[in-house]
């Protein structure tokens, strides 16, 4: 039968700054399934460092070293870490418990790395009995005795039923009553068939084992042996090797991952406020984000409705100079038109969809005791349908009362609420400018266009407001409707050619303008999506910024648990596994944060519409997006710290201070 452990010339060296140190000068070495074997020495003999590679928490510079046969140097880090969850046990002197985690927790730490299912707790509390622990299973580390603790190290180190038991100083930390108990307890388990390789300079306690091995300058000086110090061979040794060797689980199988989410979330939920300060940076970034494009998108869509309210593929004629003079223009300077205009334009089919006059003034309505003055809009019949102004309680004026120059009124919801309160308008009879006027419709609601208010309006047909109320025979502007997009320029083209024919303008008289809404309301539609990203940017940084903490936090977190890594390592969590829990970590603070912060949001989004009167639109896009950065964030900075601990050496993490 194959030895279980075979090393063949091991050299090793470390170098501490400037200083060279051989810690292993050529040692060769063979273990027996069975035996109980103390390595003792000095300070610096080099008895740490032999446990260390027999352990596979270190490897040798020079030289082989076997189990079952098995090269073990040429395996892979992961590989290495495999071999330590499924063929060894450690106990060391400082005990290496989670503080955070209970006892039982603690010991059935190495089945996470396992990747078996199940969560193995009864199987904890079975090797916590054995070591005389089964009444304190309810306990942390802290509250434990030194003595307590180390028996507890013991329980983790069997729970995976090991071949080999690594013990580095078991008693270095313990009274003579409790080093008796622990090695009591090491001395049981060798008889029943495990093999014990013990680091001691104590010769008291050395003498529990049937052979010791002396060192001295990195050589061994001498390797006793007593009669009968080889145990029964464990059965299964070799078939062990070969399961490791022939895969395992893989890292998201159900055991490690659901694992990994308990132990991440017990580190979270261990350093309260180091997390709560975390969450809130993500939290504020998500709200920001939330509450800025919510305001952002509440924007676009008033302007959008705003932007309805102009009509498609309008044209706007009005007389004067699109230009600023700086000066009033002269008589002559402005080109007056007549509803025999907006017949020729309306004539220009096909060009041209639909055509009507606008005569605008001021005008003072009257109801009752309420009085208001208001914007006075004569329009045409199809400035309706043009100007998306069709009522949305009451009608329209006919093309008969057009004609008939009628007496009748739209009224914009501006002048509704100041001159009849909550009361129906519909029928009632107003004063404009002393004449009465019967209401019949009330204009859609359209907000604010710059300072104005687009709904302090009343409109009435454009013949009443020309010689009825304003005393006017000319139109203050004319609305064409190009038949479509494509044609806008076209139509232009046309108007100015036939206003300039009508009224016997030459080609550089400069008396009126047109202008294409259409451009007005890109221009619109852009700045809004300039502002809509603007906010959108400004709120990512903050969510950046909460990125920028979590990692530092992380970092932080590397660097105080790095005695945790090492244990980890030691028990067989792989590269891979680290990184994960880590990153687990980081997400789960990004998610928790990310989640209150949508929340948190919506909310600010609901009371800036309450409170201060502003359009907000909460989308599901905004909601998604803030959820998929704030997990991206969690993934992108703690990515660093996660290979930061997952590359950290377990033999360099033990020793860590």
């Amino acid at each position: 039968m194959k030895p279980v452990i075979e090393l063949r010339d091991v050299h090793r060296t470390y170098h501490i700054g400037e200083s060279t140190v051989h810690a292993l000068r050529g040692v060769s070495l063979t273990v027996e399934q069975g035996e109980f074997v103390a390595i003792m020495g000095a300070s610096g003999s080099g008895k740490s460092s032999l446990l260390q590679i027999l352990g596979l928490l270190d490897n040798p510079d020079k030289g082989e070293y076997l189990i079952f046969g098995n090269n073990v140097n040429q395996l892979s880090e992961d590989e290495q870490a495999g071999l330590r969850n499924n063929l060894a046990g450690f106990v060391f002197q400082q005990f290496h418990l989670l503080r955070r985690m209970s006892i039982v927790d603690n010991v059935r730490l190495p089945h996470i790395y396992s990747g078996l299912k199940g969560d193995f707790r009864q199987e904890a509390v079975r090797r916590l009995a054995l070591v005389g622990l089964e009444h304190r299973i309810g306990h942390t580390p802290n509250q434990l005795s030194g003595g307590e603790q180390q028996r507890v190290a013991i329980a983790r180190a069997l729970v995976r039923d090991p071949l080999i038991i690594f013990a580095d100083e078991p008693t270095g930390n313990l009274d003579t009553k409790n080093s008796a108990e622990i090695m009591k307890i090491l001395k049981g388990l060798n008889e029943e068939g495990k093999t014990v390789i013990m680091v001691t300079h104590e010769p008291d306690i050395a003498a529990y084992a049937e052979r010791v091995i002396t060192m001295r300058d990195g050589v061994i000086l001498s390797d006793e042996r007593r009669e009968g110090g080889i145990r029964p061979a464990a059965t299964g040794a070799t078939d062990a090797y070969e399961l490791h060797l022939s895969g395992g689980a893989p890292l998201w199988s159900d055991g490690r991952f659901v694992g990994f989410m308990a132990q991440a979330f017990q580190s979270i939920l261990a350093n309260k406020i180091r997390s709560l300060l975390s969450v809130l940076g993500i939290l504020v970034g998500v709200a920001s984000v939330i509450a800025m494009m919510a305001l952002g998108e509440g924007a676009k869509f008033a302007m959008q409705e705003q932007l309805k309210s102009m009509g498609s593929n309008l044209l706007s004629i009005r007389g004067g100079s699109a230009k600023i003079r700086g000066a009033a223009q002269g008589a002559g300077a402005v080109t007056r038109f007549t509803m025999k205009d907006v017949e020729a334009i309306a004539a220009l089919a096909p060009l041209v969809r639909n055509a009507t006059g606008v005569a605008s003034g001021s005008g003072q309505a009257v109801f009752e005791n309420n009085n208001w003055s208001t914007n006075l809009e004569g329009a045409g019949y199809d400035y309706a349908v043009m100007r998306s102004t069709t009522p949305s309680i009451g009608r329209w004026f006919t093309r008969e009362e057009l004609q008939r120059r009628e007496k009748v009124a739209i009224v914009g919801v501006t002048v509704v609420r100041e001159l009849f309160g909550s009361a129906n308008p519909i029928g009632k009879t107003i004063k404009i400018n002393r004449i009465n006027f019967k209401v019949i419709g009330i204009a859609p609601a359209k907000g604010f266009s710059g300072p104005r208010d687009e709904d302090d309006i009343v409109i009435i047909p454009v013949t009443t407001a020309m010689y009825r109320v304003l005393g006017k025979d000319y139109l203050t502007s004319i609305y064409v409707e190009a038949s479509n997009p494509a044609q806008i320029e076209a139509a232009e083209n046309a108007i100015d050619e036939l206003i300039r024919k009508r009224h016997r303008l030459k080609a550089d008289d400069d008396t009126f303008n047109i202008r294409d809404m259409t451009e007005i309301q890109k221009m619109l539609s852009s700045t809004t999506e300039t502002m809509s990203m603007l906010l959108g940017s400004i709120a990512a940084i903050s969510l950046l910024v909460g990125g920028i903490g979590i990692m530092n936090i992380m970092l932080v977190s590397v660097t105080e648990r790095t005695r945790e890594i090492g244990l980890r390592k030691a028990i067989g969590a792989r590269k891979n596994d680290i990184m994960l829990q880590f990153l687990v970590e980081s997400v789960g603070m990004t998610i928790s944060g990310g989640l209150i912060g949508i929340m948190t949001g919506i909310g600010i989004s609901l009371l800036l519409s309450f409170f201060a009167g502003w359009a907000v639109k909460t989308s599901l896009l905004s909601i998604f997006l803030a959820t998929a950065f704030s997990v991206m964030t969690g993934l992108f900075f703690g990515l660093w710290p996660a290979r930061k601990a997952a590359d950290l050496k377990p033999v360099e993490a033990l020793r860590y201070e």
